[in-house]
């Protein structure tokens, strides 16, 4: 393989197997680079074949980008059985092929963010609790208790702190919801995996048998729980290349510990640590910038940035007094710097902090009738509406996707709570059925109130209603009237 585009250091990084590898990063050092090369020099040179080789990423964006560099310097044959996921995926890997062992029913639910704070809700009502806010943070502590992998029962009794208190009361409900439910959250995927290795050795025997080579990116943004994997996974073979910066770690806020890329050193006696520190990317102005902010932070590793680009224009800070005016200087400066230097509007970018910004720009740009192109932003088909819809019509197709039942049984509101759910989930584990094929049983009425039941009847005969349109060709109407029927139809 011919590796003469990278500097040695890269190069190094690249080629360097028999001990554990931590690579620290900066930004624009050609990272991704260097993880897809040392894939295909494992394969290529190491000979470790594709299936025994897993990376890890942190959002499905640097997966996608990663395995198409992949598939640019290597055979499709090379590469067959190559897992490159995100951590959560992984997870979810694991747990699918080992539901049982874990506990769970093979088709289990995965909840969203969303679907978990519905819940939440749900159960706190009973509290009469209602406040948003509470809700909330009491699922922002218990996703903190599950990422530092804390169950329900080691959060009870440790505080007399009220609020703590009914989060650990909350968190056990929880989880007996989710268990009757045959469900897991984005939490958990990480959560259960671990549980399992640790209660289970002959299972993680066999999946450190079947991951030869770990590399793992954005090590600075794992959180307890992610370490924890990592390590069983690897902490007897040590072949393991994780890639990080603690001066990028931005997600403090939501558990990440960058102080994980020091405690490798800890954990992995015979670690290697390789600095990337020339930027490909950026201008000596910029970099300079950089380092002075960066020099202020508190340091787990010592490293300078540095670039051979050439000193380039000065960066200004121009003061505004409103958001608004802020974003009008930006469109106006734009629509200069066209007309003034010959530039398409192609040739701009605008980049901004949270996303509540982005509504005063875009009035902005539009105003100006500048053409743009918002990236992030919420997708389509990541609308709520438009997720609940399409669960209805999977529902529609598979009465047994648990997953599409759970979204979508309180939408519209039917007042069908967490108790309820609770005795339909474990009936329906009991008679090995589906959530949604119990609900007309005779079996389950016994089990219910009559109001209860009246709520899960209504519901069964709307989707049923659906289906018989379906059933007899009409599509549209159908979809039409279940618009209707939710209260969708603006």
């Amino acid at each position: 393989m011919d590796l003469n585009r990278f500097n040695p250091r890269q190069r190094q990084a690249i080629t360097h197997v028999g001990s554990p590898l931590l690579v620290l990063a900066g930004a624009g050092s050609g990272k991704t680079s260097v993880i897809t090369y040392k894939i295909a020099w494992l394969i290529q040179e190491a000979g470790i074949p594709a299936r025994h080789i897993t990376a890890v990423t942190f959002t499905n964006k640097a997966s996608r980008e990663m395995r198409e560099r992949i598939n640019h310097i290597a055979s499709k044959d090379q590469i067959r059985g190559l897992t490159i996921s995100t951590f959560h995926s992984f997870g979810l890997n694991i747990l699918r092929r080992e539901a049982y062992e874990a506990g769970l029913k093979s088709g289990f639910s995965i909840l969203d963010t969303e679907d978990s704070k519905t819940i939440l809700s749900d159960l706190l009502r009973r509290e009469s609790i209602e406040d948003r806010d509470i809700v909330s943070g009491i699922q922002q502590t218990i996703s903190t208790w599950k990422n530092h992998g804390l169950s329900p029962n080691q959060t009870q009794g440790h505080t007399p702190d009220p609020k703590l208190v009914l989060a650990a009361n909350t968190y056990i409900e929880y989880e007996r919801y989710l268990k009757a439910c045959n469900a897991v959250d984005f939490d958990d995927l990480i959560l259960k995996p671990v549980k399992l290795f640790r209660s289970n050795p002959p299972i993680l025997v066999k999946w450190y048998t079947k991951i030869r080579y770990l590399l793992v990116d954005e090590y600075q943004d794992t959180n307890g729980i992610q370490y924890e994997l990592v390590k069983l996974l690897t902490q007897i073979s040590g072949a393991l290349t994780v890639v990080g910066d603690d001066d990028q770690s931005i997600y403090a806020w939501r558990g990440a510990r960058p102080e994980n890329l020091n405690e490798l050193s800890n954990d992995f006696t015979r670690l290697k640590v390789i600095k990337l520190e020339q930027n490909y990317r950026s201008t000596r102005t910029i970099l300079e910038t950089a380092n002075t902010l960066i020099s202020n932070n508190p340091h787990i590793f010592d490293k300078e940035i540095w670039s051979d680009k050439g000193f380039g224009e000065l960066i200004q800070i121009l003061p505004t007094s409103t958001d608004e005016d802020e974003a009008e200087r930006i469109a106006s400066m734009i629509l200069e710097r066209k007309l003034n230097y010959k530039k398409q509007f192609s040739d701009f970018a605008v980049l901004y902090r949270s996303n509540h910004q982005a509504r005063i720009i875009e009035f902005k740009l539009q105003h100006f009738k500048i053409p743009y192109k918002l990236s992030g932003g919420t997708s389509f088909f990541a609308r709520s509406e438009i997720r609940d819809l399409m669960s209805y019509l999977r529902l529609l197709v598979n009465p047994d996707d648990e997953n599409a039942l759970l979204r979508i049984i309180n939408v519209p509101r039917r007042r069908i709570g967490p108790t309820t759910l609770e005795v339909l989930g474990s009936y329906a584990q009991e008679r090995q059925k589906s959530l949604y094929s119990c609900i007309p049983e005779v079996g389950l009425t016994a089990r219910l109130d009559p109001e209860a039941t009246r709520r899960l009847s209504q519901f069964y005969n709307l989707v049923e209603g659906a289906k018989h349109d379906l059933m007899l060709g009409k599509g549209i109407q159908a979809v039409d009237k279940l618009l209707e029927d939710i209260n969708y139809r603006s």
